[in-house]
């Protein structure tokens, strides 16, 4: 029985922090899956957007963090074949007659 109800509240508290906009320190660390030290590199290099009201805590909007997460993507090997393919037909030299 405790058993569930703790599964029951840790799924209710999973619930509420995808709901959330706005993380904290803790919760963006959670969020990425990246250690704390790792996250404040990221934060003094200015390499994470990041918030900073009144000099004191670290907040981050969960949209920029997931924008973050998405800026380099490596393609498929399909993608790039079908780039190549399209490469190939447009820069075919046109014959001469």
């Amino acid at each position: 029985m405790d058993k569930t109800l703790e599964t029951r509240v840790e799924e209710l508290e999973q619930m509420v922090f995808m709901n959330k906009n706005v993380l904290s320190f803790e919760e963006a660390s959670r969020f990425l899956n990246l250690s704390k030290s790792y996250l404040y590199k990221l934060t003094s290099g200015n390499l994470i957007p990041h918030y900073k009201p009144q000099g004191k805590m670290l907040y981050f909007e969960k949209a920029e963090l997931e924008a973050w997460l998405r800026q380099n993507p490596i393609k498929t090997s399909a993608q790039i074949n079908q780039e190549a393919q399209r490469y190939i037909i447009v820069s075919k030299p046109l014959m001469q007659k």
